[in-house]
């Protein structure tokens, strides 16, 4: 596999006290290059005429590589390593979220407006009049992020106190990107019936809840008692936000080898949650041929030990992936590091489409085939075409809860694919550009727009 590239998830700050001598900065920088390192930012701290103590930050590919990297600069003479500061932990340090108040009290009226004894009077409005709950309180504007820490991001079941960090970063997407306040609540139980009954307990609160990192098949069925029992939105979105912006990507990279959805062979490996959340969407948008994968091959309908949904997605075909990728049209990847090799890939249909989108080591490194594939996508930010959750989730509530929609139904899922498909104009399209920029400020409106649209048609919007 071809080495990683650097980025900013490892990234280092190392101050430096640096003789002040012609050459010597130059051979601080010389070993971060010979390391393979990415130089950032040169701080001057502090210079007298013999030393200069400087901040330089460098991002590695690895914890490891990381080490590396310090180990040569401490190696070289005169040059003393005063501290190394991990920059991703330094950004996490007592949390990265907080809640502040929207209104200052200044004053004993004040205060007797914002509690005691003026709120009584909306405690009563809202006994009066549940839905006054929505004008009232913060419920209108507010997410439950709920997991229960046992498939957080590719490490596998952490349990949720080690899942808080990821939890924390979701709430600030959905601030940042969409205006919602967003909570985590991370349970201490990975029963389905408890985290079921946890979250109708708290659901007063919220006006919705977004499911995170709960590992499948649980998740399918969590979501599914979710929606029937709650009389708000309940989105999954290792589901669900993959699978919209899995679909706008493919919209967009079907346009440029020209070929219809209907008429592509498509081969998933990964039948977790979002693998089989991405194929029934791909179904829902026209797909016909799609064969799935796991790591034991081809679900096929003469295995036995499929669960219920990957039954869903089993065919007559057996063999491996490499056999499913003959004659294939795209990849789609939501599995383990390495598992596509180039072989596989060159066994494609003319103009391959491949999104391998493991993080943080997708399945093929897009350099070990970047002559041979029509389009390449991954989940990283440091390759063209992120396919990124952030273009789908915050919107997609933004949207639900401006209108009040109780639910958060297919056609949604597939008018927000299509909005963030959209902004991506046909002079600018390209293999390297194929999906917006998570900082693309259209894509939240956008998709806003269009689940309130898919909401009033489906008449399940109440405002």
């Amino acid at each position: 596999m071809a080495d990683l590239t650097p980025n900013s998830s490892f990234s280092l700050t190392l101050r430096l006290q640096i003789p002040n001598r012609v050459g010597m900065l130059a051979s601080v920088t010389q070993a971060i290059a010979t390391c393979g390192g990415n130089l950032g930012q040169i701080d001057l701290i502090e210079q007298t005429r013999q030393e200069s103590t400087r901040d330089i930050t460098v991002d590695a590919a690895s914890t490891e590589h990381a080490e590396t990297i310090v180990q040569a600069i401490k190696e070289l003479p005169n040059i003393k390593v005063i501290d190394v500061y991990d920059r991703t932990f330094n950004l996490h340090r007592g949390g990265k979220i907080s809640i502040t108040s929207r209104i200052a009290l200044r004053s004993v009226s004040d205060l007797a407006m914002a509690y005691t004894p003026g709120v009584g009077r909306i405690c009563k409005a809202i006994a009066d009049k549940p839905e006054e709950v929505y004008n009232l309180t913060i419920k209108q504007n507010t997410v439950a992020i709920v997991t229960d820490g046992s498939a957080v991001l590719g490490l596998g079941n952490l349990g949720p106190a080690a899942a808080l960090p990821v939890m924390e970063g979701k709430a600030m997407l959905f601030k940042e990107f969409a205006g919602i306040d967003a909570f985590p609540i991370c349970l201490a139980t990975q029963n389905t019936d408890e985290i079921v009954q946890a979250v109708k307990q708290i659901a007063p609160v919220f006006g919705g809840v977004n499911l995170e990192d709960i590992a499948a098949p649980r998740c399918f069925e969590i979501e599914q008692r979710l929606r029937q029992e709650l009389d708000i939105p309940v989105f999954h979105d290792d589901q669900h936000g993959t699978a919209i912006v899995t679909l706008a990507a493919l919209y967009n990279a079907l346009k440029l080898v020209n070929k219809s959805m209907a008429d592509i062979r498509i081969v998933i490996n990964g039948a977790g949650a979002a693998g089989v959340a991405i194929a029934r969407l791909l179904r829902k948008a026209g797909a016909q041929t799609i064969l799935m994968c796991d790591s034991k091959g081809i679900l096929s309908v003469h295995r036995t030990d499929l669960t219920e949904e990957k039954q869903e997605f089993a065919v007559k075909a057996q063999g491996t992936l490499a056999g499913a990728m003959q004659g294939a049209d795209v990849f789609i990847g939501v599995s383990a590091p390495g598992v596509l090799t180039p072989e596989m890939v060159q066994a494609m249909a003319k103009d391959p489409i491949v999104f391998a989108m493991a993080n943080p080591i997708p399945e093929i490194q897009p350099e070990l085939v970047s002559k041979i594939v029509a389009v390449m996508a991954t989940g990283r930010s440091d390759y063209p075409n992120q396919i990124n959750n952030v273009l789908a989730f915050p919107g997609v509530f933004r949207g639900a809860l401006d209108c009040r929609a109780k639910e958060i139904t297919t056609t949604m899922y597939l008018e927000a694919a299509s909005a963030i498909a959209s902004l991506v104009n046909p002079s600018d399209l390209s293999p390297e550009h194929i999906i917006p920029s998570v900082f693309d400020a259209r894509v939240a409106p956008a998709v806003a727009a269009a689940v309130q649209r898919a909401a009033r048609q489906e008449g399940i919007a109440k405002s």
